[in-house]
C-alpha cells in the first residue's frame, strides 16, 4: 500500500513540476517578445532555464531535505539523458543540424565544467561555498558571452518580423508565479516520495533514483521540447535547448545548492562524472566532421545510454 501510494504522488508531483515548467516558459517567453528582447536570448537563457527549473527545484529542494545524492545525482543523470536520450532520440527523427558557433562554445564549456565539477568533487569531497561562487562567476559570464553573441547576430541580421498576436501582461506575469508555485510543490511531492520509494521500499541509495527516476522525470521537458522542436525541423532549438539547459544545470542549479549548504561528492559520482565528460566529447567528434548528428549518430547515443544503465543496476543492485 505505501510503495502504491508513494509512487502515485512522486507522478502527480512530477505532472504538477512538468506542467509548471511549461507555464513558467511561456509566461517568461511572451514578456521577453512583449520587450522586443531577441529570440536568440530567449532561446539560449530563458528556455533553457525553464527546462531546467525541474532539475532546480528538485536539487534545492533535496538540499534543504539533506538527501544530497539526489541533488547530484538528478544532475549528472540529467545532463546524461539530455546529451545521450533526448539528442539521440531528436537524431534519430531527423538529422540535426549543429552549428558552428555550438561546436566552437557551447559543447566545449559544456566539456569545461563538467570537468571543473569532477575536479572539485575530487580535489574537496564535497562541493562547497567556493564551488558555488566560481560555478556563478562562470555563469555570468556565459550570460555575457550570450549577449554579446545575440548582440552581433541581431546586427548583423536586421529584418524585422511580423507582429504576432501577444497575451495580456497579467496573463504572462501570472503564469510566471503560477509555474514557480507549482515547480516547487511539485518537486517537493516527488522528492519527499522518491526517497521514500529508495530507502524504504527498493532499499537502494539516492544516489540511483537520482541518475535514474529522478533524472528521467526532471528531463521530460527537455525531452518535450527537443523532439518535437526535431520534428518541425528546427533543430537550432534542439540542440540549443540541451546544450543550454545542460549549462545551467551545473552552474546555475550545483552552483545555488552548494551556497545553500556542503553538498557531499562520493567517489561513485566520479564514474557518473567521467561519463557525462566522455558523453560531450563523444557530441563534438560525431557532430563536428559534417556539423550534423545522423541518424547513426542517435542510435549510438541511444546504445551508449543503455550500457550506462545496465552498468548502474550492476553496481547498484
Amino acid at each position: 500500500m505505501l510503495a502504491v501510494k508513494s509512487i502515485l504522488f512522486m507522478v502527480i508531483g512530477f505532472t504538477i513540476l512538468i506542467k509548471g515548467a511549461d507555464f513558467f516558459v511561456d509566461g517568461a517567453s511572451g514578456i521577453a517578445e512583449k520587450f522586443h528582447i531577441p529570440q536568440i536570448i530567449i532561446g539560449l537563457t530563458i528556455v533553457a532555464f525553464g527546462t531546467s527549473a525541474p532539475e532546480a527545484a528538485i536539487s534545492i529542494s533535496a538540499a534543504f531535505a539533506g538527501t544530497t545524492g539526489i541533488a547530484i545525482g538528478n544532475i549528472l543523470g540529467s545532463n546524461l539523458l539530455n546529451i545521450l536520450i533526448i539528442l539521440g532520440l531528436s537524431a534519430c527523427i531527423v538529422p540535426l543540424h549543429i552549428g558552428k558557433s555550438s561546436i566552437k562554445f557551447d559543447i566545449p564549456f559544456n566539456l569545461f565544467i563538467t570537468l571543473v565539477l569532477v575536479l572539485f568533487g575530487v580535489i574537496f569531497g564535497e562541493l562547497n561555498i567556493f564551488s558555488g561562487v566560481i560555478f556563478w562567476v562562470l555563469m555570468i559570464a556565459f550570460l555575457i558571452h550570450l549577449f554579446r553573441a545575440a548582440k552581433n547576430e541581431m546586427q548583423e541580421k536586421d529584418t524585422e518580423e511580423p507582429p504576432k498576436k501577444q497575451k495580456h501582461i497579467f496573463l504572462l506575469c501570472l503564469y510566471i508565479v503560477g509555474g514557480i508555485i507549482a515547480i516547487i510543490f511539485g518537486s517537493d511531492l516527488a522528492v519527499d516520495n522518491a526517497t521514500v520509494i529508495a530507502s524504504d521500499i527498493l532499499h537502494i541509495d539516492d544516489r540511483l533514483i537520482g541518475l535514474t527516476i529522478i533524472a528521467l522525470g526532471t528531463s521530460l521537458p527537455e525531452l518535450m521540447t527537443s523532439v518535437t522542436a526535431a520534428r518541425k525541423g528546427n533543430a537550432d532549438i534542439a540542440v540549443g535547448n540541451i546544450l543550454g539547459s545542460n549549462i545551467f544545470n551545473i552552474l546555475f542549479v550545483l552552483g545555488t545548492v552548494s551556497l545553500i549548504a556542503p553538498v557531499t561528492f562520493s567517489m561513485s559520482f566520479v564514474i557518473d562524472g567521467i561519463i557525462g565528460i566522455v558523453s560531450v566529447i563523444l557530441l563534438y567528434f560525431l557532430s563536428k566532421d559534417d556539423d550534423t548528428l545522423s541518424r547513426r549518430d542517435g542510435i549510438t547515443f541511444l546504445l551508449c545510454y543503455i550500457a550506462y544503465f545496465v552498468y548502474l543496476l550492476a553496481v547498484n543492485l
